[in-house]
C-alpha cells in the first residue's frame, strides 16, 4: 500500500519541477536572444536570462532552507513549452512573423514560471514557511513583470512588424 501523501510532499515534487523548468529555459533563452531580429526582443530575452540565474539561485536558497538536495525533477511540460519555442525559430527564421512567434514562447514559459510559483506560495503560506513564501513571491513578482514587458514589446512594435 502506498503511503500517504501530503502537502508538503506536493510542494516538494512541484519545486523540483520548477527548480528543472529554470534550468532548462536558461539553456533556452540565448538560443532565443540570437534567433530574435529585434533588438529589443533579443535584450529582453538576455535580461529574462539574468533573472533566471537569480531564480535558480533562489531555488537553491529554498532547498537550504528544507534541508533537501537542490535537485530537479522533469518536467514534461516545460520541454514542449521549449520545443514549441524552437519549433518557431525554425519554421519562422527570416520571416516577418518570427519575433512575434518568439513573443508568444515566452510569454507561454513565463505563463507556466506564474503559475507555478503562485501556487508554490501559496503552499508555502499554508505549510507555515513564511520565509520561503517571500522567496517564491520575489520571484513571482518579477515573472509577472518579465510577462507584462514582454506584452508590452509585442503589442507596441514586434505584432505590427509581423502584419
Amino acid at each position: 500500500m502506498a503511503a500517504e501523501k501530503t502537502l508538503n510532499d506536493l510542494f516538494l515534487d512541484t519545486l523540483k519541477d520548477i527548480f528543472y523548468a529554470e534550468k532548462q529555459i536558461l539553456k533556452a533563452l540565448p538560443k532565443m536572444a540570437r534567433g530574435a531580429d529585434s533588438p529589443e526582443l533579443a535584450a529582453a530575452f538576455k535580461k529574462h536570462r539574468d533573472e533566471t540565474e537569480v531564480h535558480v539561485e533562489r531555488l537553491q536558497q529554498i532547498f537550504e532552507i528544507l534541508d533537501k538536495p537542490a535537485r530537479g525533477k522533469t518536467c514534461d511540460a516545460i520541454l514542449g513549452i521549449i520545443e514549441e519555442g524552437k519549433e518557431i525559430l525554425e519554421e519562422y527564421d527570416g520571416t516577418v512573423a518570427l519575433d512575434a512567434g518568439l513573443t508568444a514562447a515566452a510569454q507561454a514559459v513565463e505563463h507556466y514560471e506564474i503559475a507555478r510559483y503562485g501556487t508554490l506560495k501559496s503552499w508555502a503560506t499554508t505549510l507555515g514557511m513564511t520565509d520561503v513564501a517571500e522567496l517564491l513571491d520575489q520571484t513571482l513578482q518579477e515573472e509577472i513583470n518579465t510577462d507584462k514587458a514582454l506584452t508590452e514589446l509585442g503589442e507596441g512594435r514586434v505584432n505590427t512588424q509581423a502584419a
